[in-house]
């Protein structure tokens, strides 16, 4: 008896131990841009006006149906299921069909699968509907598209639809014209830096005033892109200090691009073909050497004309990359426009 009692004793011990601490671990594993996932209005940051509006919805209920279309990384997944969540409240997981562009998304899936879940009768408190949430909607077929208006008008009495997308050009017509189009724009440098800076107090990150600066370049208006970056970082180094950030996001380094803009304005055209060509050695592809060079020139403090002339060639040359020509002669071609514009304006 007295072997079963030592036994016994110990055993409840280390079975309750795993579960709490691995219960306190959980959220620490999450990638912090599900960590910090908003879960209400006032918590989601940028395009105010449109959330303001949505919340307004969220209490009178009757949503329509609605297009959310705006560049990544802006909140529109995340408005979707805030909204859904306070219209809905417990009857979130049953009421709410929730389909990406990870998911098949064929002529099929809204034959059977959207028609199905909006045949469903789910109980629901009045002017509430069950939502269904197609995320990157302008990536779904356009036949997909055509057999997803009809279902839009039939279960309009039960059903609503959320559709987020990059372009809402890509959505067709008739889908558009059967919704409310809301357009969300890229979020300030502000922003992004005040919400990286919470993140930063509420995970004791140590930082310099650099290293922030470089998480808002290398998001320019993405969250989603600058919390990764932050944690990448932060894993990576310990510390977030702008050499840290860009080993970690390799990019082109903005202070070499700036001194090859400076000597393009000065008209040393070796020079500038030197730090070009040092970053092509790097293994830099023409496409993320000439983003770089527009996101620093379009920043620089010069000359307003001479600024729009530069803009104007990097453009071109960017145009022509994406078509495909993307070689150190094309970079070499860009800096000697940019020589001849600078020489130019000085006459």
């Amino acid at each position: 008896m007295e072997a079963m009692e030592i036994d016994d004793t110990p055993q409840p011990g280390p079975s309750k131990e795993p579960t709490t601490s691995g219960a306190s671990k959980k959220p620490d594993n999450l990638p912090w841009i599900e960590k910090y996932r908003p879960q209400t209005f006032q918590e989601i940051v940028g395009n105010e006006d449109t959330t303001k509006r949505l919340s307004v919805i969220a209490k009178q209920g009757n949503l329509p149906n609605v297009i959310i279309a705006g560049p990544p990384g802006v909140g529109k997944t995340t408005t979707i299921l805030c909204l859904a969540r306070i219209l809905l409240g417990p009857s979130f997981k049953e009421a709410v069909l929730e389909l990406n562009a990870s998911n098949d998304r064929g002529i099929d899936v809204v034959r059977n699968k959207i028609k199905m879940f909006a045949q469903q009768k789910v109980t629901l408190p009045a002017g509430r509907h069950k939502i269904i949430i197609l995320d990157e909607v302008d990536s779904m077929t356009e036949g997909a598209q055509q057999a997803l208006r009809r279902t839009m008008e039939i279960y309009s009495n039960t059903t609503r639809f959320a559709l987020a997308c990059n372009y809402s050009e890509k959505v067709i017509e008739a889908i558009q014209s059967r919704c409310a189009i809301l357009r969300y724009s890229r979020l300030t440098d502000a922003q992004i830096l005040a919400r990286t800076l919470q993140v930063c107090q509420k995970e004791n990150v140590e930082y310099v005033e650099d290293g922030l600066e470089a998480i808002v370049f290398t998001a320019q208006g993405d969250m989603r892109q600058a919390l990764n970056n932050l944690q990448s970082t932060y894993n990576g180094f310990g510390i977030i200090n702008a050499a840290n950030v860009f080993k970690v996001c390799d990019e082109p380094h903005p202070m070499l691009i700036k001194d090859m803009l400076n000597s393009c304005i000065s008209g040393d055209v070796r020079k500038a073909y030197k730090i070009v060509d040092h970053l092509w050695n790097l293994g830099y592809a023409a496409e993320d050497i000439i983003k770089n060079i527009f996101k620093v020139c379009k920043n620089m403090d010069i000359d307003e004309p001479l600024k729009l002339a530069f803009i104007k060639q990097i453009g071109v040359t960017h145009m022509r990359i994406v078509d495909g020509l993307c070689s150190l002669v094309q970079m070499s071609g860009l800096i000697a426009r940019l020589c001849m514009e600078a020489q130019g304006v000085k006459k």
